[in-house]
This record gives structure tokens, sequence and C-alpha cells, in this order.
């Protein structure tokens, strides 16, 4: 009789197998999800470049068309044509020229803006005339959500400007942090400033500054 030992696995070899198998595919999985994970946080550091770059634009935008002309807001009081700070009524609130006007509306190239933070969030406002009335209601988008933080700093005259050593960067730390009417003078005319510097803290991401000369110098 012809004894033939039948080829195969032994069961010790099949679950060797199996180990290795189900070793290489925690290897892949994990290596799977952490090139996921990276791409997620890419992606999700290049939206938030985005959002912050495009909130410092408007800005840059609105500042760069500064336009001095005095409104009457919706209580009939006289605002200046800049105003801003913790003591305003608005962090920052000034008038615009170059208000975009493709539909060739009867109206002013001037707007009225104003930016504010609210519940972490940077807002800006905009009306659709300069002097308002009680029922105007502005147009609200918000800029930047994050925002744990929003200081200004006001240059009022040349004659206040100095430069840190070393470089030609202006040093901000004696500008007023303030550019409001004296409440003993309510009537009195405010003047702009020539110089605004504007410095948002960030949730993650610190502070970050910008220093604008206003029109015209």
């Amino acid at each position: 009789m012809n004894n033939r030992r039948s080829k195969g696995f032994t069961l010790l070899e099949v679950l060797i197998a199996m180990a290795i198998t189900a070793f290489v595919a925690l290897i892949a999985t994990t290596s799977l999800s952490r090139v996921m994970d990276g791409v997620q946080s890419l992606r999700a550091t290049a939206d938030r470049t985005y959002e912050v770059n495009r909130a410092w634009m408007i800005i840059s935008r609105d500042l760069r068309h500064f336009s001095e002309r005095p409104v009457r807001d919706e209580f009939g009081q006289i605002e200046p044509a800049l105003s801003g700070g913790v003591l305003a009524r608005f962090i920052l609130s000034f008038t615009r020229a170059g208000w975009h006007n493709p539909n060739a509306h009867p109206r002013s190239n001037l707007q009225r803006v104003n930016y504010r933070l609210e519940e972490d969030a940077l807002w800006r406002d905009s009306y659709p005339v300069l002097d308002r009335a009680g029922d105007t209601e502005p147009y609200s988008v918000m800029l930047l959500d994050g925002v744990e933080d929003m200081q200004l700093a006001f240059l009022g005259s040349l004659q206040n400007l100095e430069i840190l050593p070393g470089g030609a960067v202006p040093d901000t730390s004696n500008w007023v942090t303030n550019w409001v009417v004296d409440v003993g003078s309510p009537d009195a005319e405010l003047e702009r400033p020539i110089g605004v510097e504007i410095s948002l803290r960030l949730q993650g991401w610190g502070e970050m500054r910008r220093l604008y000369a206003l029109p015209p110098l």
C-alpha cells in the first residue's frame, strides 16, 4: 500500500499567516489614517489662512478708501469721519469712498462702515445711506471667527511719529488707543488721525498687527 502524506498547511502555519496579514493590515490602516489626518489638517490650515487673509484684505480696502466725511447717526448725533477704540461706540467706525455701484443706483459712492467684536467674531456693518434715520438697518457680515481681542492705536500727527532703532518700523507704543470726541466738548470737531494700527488676537494663531496710513497724506 502506497502511503502518501497529503500536502497542505498546518493549523500553526495558518495562524501565523493570519497574524502576519492582520499586522500588515494594521500598519496600512494606521498609515492611511495618519495621511488622512494630515490632509485634513492641511486643508483646515489652508481654509483658516484664506479666511484671515480675506478679513485683512477687506479691512485694508476700507481704510485705503477712507474719506473725511462725518455722518449723522440714527439718534441725530454727528459721528466723526473716523472714531474708534474701547471708549467708542464701535471698535472702529469711519466713512469710506469707492462704494461700487454697478447698477447705477441714485446714491453716493461714500459708505459708512463699522467694525465690532461680538461673541469672539469680527463683524463688519455697512449702511445704505450716510446720514441714518431711526429705522436704518445695517448690512452685517461676519468677517472672521475665533477673534479673542481687537486693539487699535492711532497716530495723531507726524510730530509724534517715532521709528524703532535699527529699521524703518514705527514705534506705536506712544500712539493713543482711543480716537473719540472729548465728552466735555461733545460738539467739537474731531480731526482724523494720520495712521492706524490694528491688532487682532486669534485663537491658535496669536497676535497679528497691521499698520495703515490714512489718505490723503
